[in-house]
Order: structure tokens, then sequence, then C-alpha cells
């Protein structure tokens, strides 16, 4: 892995028809509004787009908070009719998407499309916006190998993305993530045409946020920059055709910027947007503008194998039910299964970029002292996270123990696209380690 202060001219002869290494990267998101009270000004910017009916896209519990409807008053004001849809599961599902996409196919067509709420609803009206224009099914534009990895044919509607979480950027990210039932595993569909047309952050929608809820979004922010930081340099590909360039480039000089702007944050204002965050409205600036930049970085740059093992480990689970969460059915919020397996994947990248691994434990906790051993640094900086924060004690605390790991392995091992960025080659037998190390953290 290259270090921060590689230059671009430093990978090959871009005038060489024959060069095999990669020499560009590319990086893309979408415009965004910031700020306390940009969610009331969503009429106007849809009106921009000369949209007259729009679809709002949430779930039960933050529309029972009563924000999609205050949406829906600034979408009427500028002469835009809007209809509420809160039927998103959290933790999307095949079938969740199949049944939003039904309601939105039978009260269309729609000019637009706004979602309200976490990833899942930021997620679902992605998946929405793309069967509602482009033919096909679902599985046509799932990634391989579970789906065909369909490219769509056409520009889709204007869609806003209202995150009331601070976790998974999915406001900035060109991806969408679903359970699929039948296979018990975490996918998604990854294309630059899901980018949603505008971002709108108001950190005043996550004041009322759970601990815990903030807690495991905001692990997800964390593993996004780290992944992202330490994932493969982008000139370390092959050559790929224009038609060949994919979502995740690996890290970049961009990306980069954003993931270390994004830790900064993190080591500033987590703990606190955790445990005041009731009244700290700063902290949960901090943390909004974190995950929006993490999402600026991943959404890029990619992510690897704590992404990659916490789809199986969600798509899996058995009995657990998170505090703070609804209770009617067992689940892992993704903000904890990609945590889960964090310090112990930290490990075993640790060598292919060391620096980059100590610049990252330096930037989220710049007064940790330094420990003897460097590959133990982000480790434990993260443990030490983890555990004031009051994320679970490894795989093993949501229901997962030695005799399941075989199982858990071909999940990840699913999820080439993720593994691909990955700054050292990894198998089952290192997968299969990782997840056995990771029963318990400490």
């Amino acid at each position: 892995m290259n270090d921060n202060n590689r230059d671009n001219g430093e990978t090959g002869d871009h005038g060489n028809a024959d060069v095999t290494e990669e020499t560009i990267f590319t990086w893309g998101a979408p415009p965004l509004k910031f700020g306390a009270g940009a969610s009331d000004e969503i009429g106007s910017d849809l009106a921009q787009y000369g949209a007259r009916r729009v679809l709002v896209l949430t779930d039960p519990g933050v529309s029972a908070l009563g924000i999609p409807q205050r949406i829906v008053d600034s979408l009427e004001r500028y002469g835009i009719t809007a209809t509420v849809f809160d039927g998103v599961r959290v933790e999307p599902t095949d079938a969740s998407f199949a049944a939003a996409v039904e309601y939105a196919d039978a009260q269309g067509p729609w000019d637009g499309f706004v979602a309200v709420g976490g990833g899942s609803a930021i997620d679902t009206a992605k998946a929405v916006n793309l069967l509602t224009t482009c033919p096909g099914e679902l599985t046509d534009y799932v990634n391989k190998p579970i789906g065909r990895a369909r490219v769509p044919e056409q520009q889709l509607k204007p869609l806003v993305a209202v995150p009331t979480t601070a976790g998974t950027g999915a406001e900035s990210t060109a991806m969408c993530v679903l359970d699929i039932l039948s296979m018990k595993v975490k996918t998604g569909i990854s294309h630059w045409r899901l980018r949603p047309t505008l971002a709108v952050v108001d950190p005043l929608l996550t004041m009322s946020l759970p601990p815990e809820v903030t807690a495991a979004a905001g692990m997800d922010i964390v593993c996004h920059a780290l992944e992202s930081y330490t994932a493969k340099w982008y000139a370390d590909s092959a050559r790929r055709k224009p038609e060949e360039r994919v979502t995740y480039c690996g890290s970049n000089p961009v990306s980069d910027l954003w993931c270390e702007k994004a830790m900064g944050l993190i080591a500033q204002s987590f703990r606190r947007a955790v445990h005041h965050g009731a009244e700290d409205p700063r902290a949960r600036t901090d943390m909004m503008m974190a995950a929006t930049f993490a999402g600026m970085g991943f959404g890029n740059a990619g992510v690897h194998i704590p992404h990659a093992n916490g789809y199986p480990i969600a798509g899996m689970v058995k009995d657990y039910r998170p505090a703070g969460y609804p209770q009617d059915e067992p689940m892992v919020p993704h903000g904890q299964a990609v945590s889960l397996t964090a310090p112990e994947a930290f490990r075993f990248s640790f060598p292919a970029a060391p620096e980059r691994h100590l610049r990252a434990a330096e930037l989220l906790a710049p007064d940790k002292e330094k420990l003897s051993d460097p590959a133990e640094q982000l480790p434990r900086v993260l443990v030490d996270l983890m555990r004031d924060i009051g994320i679970p004690n490894g795989i093993g605390a949501v229901g997962y123990g030695e005799s399941d790991v075989p199982e858990l392995v071909p999940g990840t091992m699913k999820q080439q696209r993720l593994l691909s960025t990955c700054p050292r080659p990894v198998g089952e037998e290192e997968i299969e380690r990782i997840l056995r190390n990771s029963i318990q953290n400490w």
C-alpha cells in the first residue's frame, strides 16, 4: 500500500497504451445542504427540479416523530403533492424492497422521491427509484455473485436523502444494502446512478436518538472511515477499461481527506453524543458531519473485511434483540454488525499499511499512549471506544459461538466486491480466524 503522499504521476506512463497498472481513480458525491433547519427547505429544493408529485419514504418510528409530515408541509408550500409511505423496514430485505416498489408502482407515477430516516429508508428509496424507473427485477441489479449486477440504463428520478441517524452516510453513496431472506445474507446494489440528487443533513433530526442507536450508528461511521482509509490504494489494482470502473476504486487522495476529517470529528464528539446527546447539539452536529464525510470517503474508496463480515452476522441472526431498537423480531443493527470483528480485522490488515493504521489510531484517540506492539494500537483504540459506548463484546454477545463460524464464512466470502478492496489478500482461512478471534473482543 502506498503512503498518503503518493503522487498520481508515479503510477505509470499515461501515454503508454500498454500500461497494466491503474492510473485513474474516481470520486463523486451529491450536492449537500447541511445545518440546523435544512430539512424545512426541501420544498424549495425539489421545486427546482420541476417535481409536482413526490413520494416520501420512511419507517414507522420516524413517521411517529412527525418529521416526514413536516417535509410534506414544506413540499406543499411549493405546490408539490406528496404522499408518505411509512412501511420501510429497519434493516431492509428483498421482501421489504419489493413491498415498497409495489406500493410506488400502484400509486405512481412520481416525479421524485424523498427518503427520511436512517440508511434503511435511504436505501429503500434508492431501490424504489431504480425499479420504478428502469426495467427488470431486483435480482437483475443485485451485485454478483448473488445477482446479475445489471447496469441501470437511464438516469433515475430526483431523490433527496434526509438522514435522521448519524451513521450510514447513505445520503452520500451510490449503493443500497439489503438482506436476501432465502440466502440469509446481506448484499447490495451499486452504481453511480443510485447516488441521491441532493443530501439534506439536519442535525436537529438526531437529537432524540436513544444512546444505543447513537452508539451503533456511530460505529458504522468509524468503520466506514477506517476501512476506506486502509483500503487498497487505487493504483495497486490492475488497469480497468472505462466500462469496468466500479464504485469502489480503492483509497485515493480525495477520499483520504474526508476520512481523516471524519475521524477527527469522531474523536471529539462520539462519546459525548452517546452519553449526553439529548443536550449536546454540537456533538450531534459533529457526528452528522462525520457520517456525511465518511460517506464521501467510503462511497468511493470502498470498505473491506469488517463490512463483509457484518453482512452474514446481521443476515443470520438468531435471537438477539438490541436495546433501543424495535423488539418485534431478532436483528443485529448494521453498525454493531460491522464493528464486532473490526479490531481483529485491522490486526490482519496492519502489515499491508502500517502507517495508515497508526495514523488512524492517532486521529481517533490523539491522547492514547503508544503501545509497544504497533499492530495493537488501532485495535486497542477501537476496543476502548466500544466498551465505553456499550457495543456488545464480540459476535458471541449477539448469539454466535465457535460452532457458528463455519456457517458465517461463506456469507463473508460472497462479498467479493468488498473483499477485493482489502489491502491484503484474504480467503476463507483468514476470515474464519478473524471470526473466531472476534467471539470476544475483551
